[in-house]
């Protein structure tokens, strides 16, 4: 067979990305009627923005002057007062006269502001809790804990207490009264800064919108320099709606993804002069998973078929002779849509009473030259699991301990655990490695998946992107539930911590899942020397062309349920 296509109703496109004009960096978020209201934290300029047009108004103009709303950070808006925190403060003001009225003071910087009712919400980075008040009196109500370890905006409503973390990339619905999670989401952009329900007619569903605010290099044309061309920063800031689908049973969300044109293909270039007959070459195929769904798949250069190899689809090409320096390309083109996923589990709901399932023992050996064996993993799988018997608080555990043993750098070879974690420096592939062999020593089953992710520009549309390495990361099982993601390692915070945990048990829209638990690419033939692997023949190329925006839909979790573990 060399087509497929596999349907994936419920999944539809819908453009609405609102780009404010002649603002900055947006910070915090507040809807009322049909206006959406923002801060500049660059002029201090509290914004109004029309979301049909663009347009903006600013409604402190005089603010350079005064300065009362320099450093303002969250936003909220509750009656007819406008909420927002600057530096360890909380004030309101009358959205008339927008004079800042002080209303309470934290020990640490404050971050966002939420109001429902008589109460009042403060999120602190620095204290890790979100704060209560009362809203009359300013008296403490108590606090709950921060659902992650960034900055954090607020926005509340019927459902709950919203919460969207910068550094998690992540938006949590909490219970407002005890601060347990409800959902958590993946946002499709990273650097969200504030969240609020839009629903100008009063009417309907409303839209969940999130602000972004970051910078991103571009290269400048300066006339004056030496080389016309320079690398520059400029800011982005930008409003875009949150789409989301939650499993409550199975308890996970999936949210706003993008269909993705994927191509594979190997260029045959021999080393050296190789004869191979009765040539087997298998090459995995994009898996169809919670999150991930192949439209089509369809052969480059030379026809494949595909089979099932442990569950997962693989494109098998033949040859009846491979001859000496030989030329051709060998691949396969995928149209695939990919949904960012989150899991919101908590280690209460895990039955500890369940086992792993029949056949999954061979998730707990050395199969892969992984240094069980050697004392120094054996003595890191102790100090790693520690003395923790829950799976989703070992793991986390485990996770973190390699975190903190091992730094990010590539390597020209992928070495051994033993070696990687002696050396302290690890790619992506090694970090996998000792995390498995951990895993496995403390009794949890996991395996590899993985082998790219599209490059994470989702406004790029229709245009080839190459990623610049490949990438592995892992799945563990946990009885019960089934397979978990969890990202090889961290790669945009500072080391030893505290850690993001958006992909523990999360995986973003550009993850591409291919080949779980078996080798991606593998060749056979009869005469085949014993040394002899792929990259002695070919150079790999890959590409990915962003299609379209998608929004999840109910039908996603019907079209999957003969997704094989």
């Amino acid at each position: 067979m060399s087509k497929s296509e596999q349907g994936f109703p419920g999944a539809t496109a819908r453009p609405s990305t609102i780009r404010p004009i002649g603002v900055y960096a947006l910070s915090g978020l507040a809807t009322d009627g049909d206006r959406l209201y923002s801060i500049d934290t660059v002029r201090g300029y509290l914004v109004a923005i029309d979301p049909q047009t663009n347009n903006t108004v600013i409604l402190n103009p005089y603010q350079l002057e005064d300065k009362d709303w320099m450093g303002v950070g969250g936003l909220s808006l509750a009656d007819d007062t406008f909420w927002f925190t600057q530096d360890e403060s909380v004030f309101w003001c009358d959205r008339d006269t927008l004079k800042p009225t002080f209303f309470a003071r934290l020990p640490y910087p404050a971050d966002g502001v939420a109001v429902w009712d008589a109460t009042v919400y403060v999120s602190s980075q620095k204290s890790g809790y979100i704060h209560l008040f009362e809203r009359s009196s300013g008296a403490k109500l108590g606090k709950f804990p921060q659902p992650g370890i960034g900055a954090e905006t607020l926005t509340v409503n019927e459902s709950g207490l919203w919460v969207c973390d910068r550094d998690e990339q992540t938006v949590y619905c909490l219970n407002p009264r005890t601060g347990a999670i409800q959902l958590s989401a993946l946002t499709p952009f990273t650097s969200p800064t504030g969240i609020t329900f839009y629903a100008p007619d009063g009417d309907g569903e409303p839209t969940c919108y999130v602000v972004y605010a970051d910078e991103e290099p571009y290269l400048r044309d300066n006339p004056n320099s030496e080389s016309p061309l320079e690398l520059a920063f400029r800011d982005r800031t930008f409003i875009h709606p949150l789409h989301l689908y939650v499993n409550s049973d199975e308890r996970y969300t999936l949210s706003n993804g993008f269909l993705i044109e994927i191509s594979y293909v190997e260029e045959l270039s021999q080393l050296d002069a190789v004869s191979l007959n009765n040539v087997e070459w298998r090459i995995a195929l994009p898996a169809n998973t919670q999150r991930q769904r192949v439209r089509q798949v369809e052969p480059i250069g030379h026809p494949f078929t595909i089979e099932e190899q442990d569950g997962q689809p693989v494109a098998v090409f033949r040859f009846d002779q491979l001859q000496p320096f030989q030329g051709g390309l060998v691949g396969w083109r995928a149209i695939v849509e990919m949904y960012s996923l989150k899991y919101f589990l908590t280690p209460e709901d895990i039955d500890a009473n369940l086992s792993l399932p029949a056949g999954f023992q061979r998730y707990l050996i050395d199969d892969d030259e992984l240094s069980m064996e050697t004392p120094i993993i054996q003595q890191a799988a102790r100090n790693g699991a520690g003395r923790e018997t829950n799976v989703l608080r070992k793991m986390l555990r485990i996770r973190n301990y390699v975190y903190d043993c091992l730094s990010y750098g590539i390597q020209p070879k992928i070495d051994t655990p033993d070696v990687a974690l002696a050396r302290g420096v690890a790619s992506c592939g090694e970090y996998v490695g000792v995390l498995l062999a951990l895993a496995r020593l403390s009794g949890i089953a996991c395996r590899t998946i993985g082998r790219y992710k599209c490059p994470a520009h989702p406004e790029y549309r229709h245009l080839p992107l190459e990623p610049d390495f490949n990438h592995v990361w892992l799945e563990f099982y946990v009885p019960g539930v089934g397979w978990l993601p969890m990202e090889s390692n961290v790669d945009d915070v500072i080391e030893r911590g505290p850690y993001p945990q958006r992909y523990f048990m999360g995986l973003a829209w550009y993850h591409t899942e291919l080949g779980k638990g078996i080798p991606f690419s593998r060749l056979n033939a009869d005469d085949k020397p014993e040394k002899l692997s792929v990259r002695h023949l070919a150079i790999n190329h890959i590409r990915f062309q962003i299609l379209d925006e998608l929004m999840p839909a109910a039908a996603i979790a019907a079209s999957v349920n003969d997704v094989k573990p």
